[in-house]
């Protein structure tokens, strides 16, 4: 019985193990006003992780989610062993416009994984996070949300700063952000990762607590689609 027991674990594992798959997958910006820096989108083994809710970010999670940089993180899934497609818009995903491309994964690397800081924010991003990528041949669409990073407080001034620990935003791509606002908030309660509650926003272009327009930039969640294809 031990030996049959055995062989048909055995014969249950190597059937159900994932092969290397080529994925066609497609990105949409479901926001009004706001554009995505360029995509980071890894598929990746079971313990690799861009962000952890819940905890802290990580310095290279920080850097793409205040100031758009991805450069550290795909070192970091390269060093993973993870496949990956690095800015596959070329550059801003802007308002409902969509991304689309091709990814080879290896064996092993059965997880989906895409970040990308949300402009104009602080610190929030969309993220997707370690999700199983589907074995059968077919398309499947997934609502996404936006994150906040924890690492700089939501003041939704536009300053040009996005450097990490440098408080503010570095621009809104649209040009329709106002000026000399006072700042929505002054600190984070929660210093982890976290849903990002949204842009607040106001409607005085000349003062207020945000330097965004609650009539263009306001978005609650999820903030984007994603399709994956499996052929």
């Amino acid at each position: 019985m031990k030996k049959l027991v055995t062989t048909t674990m055995l014969a249950f594992l190597a059937s159900t193990a994932v092969e290397a798959q080529e994925l066609d997958i497609s990105i949409t910006n479901l926001t009004h006003g706001s554009h995505f820096t360029p995509l980071l989108v890894a598929a990746h083994g079971a313990t690799t992780q861009l962000f952890e809710p819940g905890k802290a970010a990580s310095a290279n999670l920080q850097a793409m989610a205040e100031g758009g940089d991805i450069s550290d993180l795909s070192s970091d899934v390269d060093a993973a062993g993870a496949d990956k497609v690095a800015n596959p818009a070329e550059g801003l995903l802007a308002p409902g416009a969509s991304t689309s491309f091709s990814l080879s994964t290896q064996e092993g690397n059965d997880y989906l994984s895409l970040v990308a800081m949300v402009l104009p924010t602080n610190d929030g991003f969309v993220g997707m996070n370690s999700l199983p990528i589907p074995t059968a041949a077919g398309s499947y669409t997934y609502q996404v949300n936006a994150w906040d990073a924890g690492t700089e407080a939501n003041d939704e001034i536009v300053n040009g700063n996005g450097a990490p620990g440098m408080a503010g935003i570095p621009a809104d791509p649209l040009g329709k952000n106002g000026t000399g606002a006072t700042g929505v908030a002054t600190a984070d309660d929660n210093q982890n990762i976290h849903i990002h509650r949204g842009v607040i926003g106001d409607t005085d272009p000349d003062g207020g607590p945000s330097d965004l327009d609650s009539r263009i930039h306001r978005w609650l969640n999820p903030v984007a689609s994603v399709t994956i294809t499996v052929k």
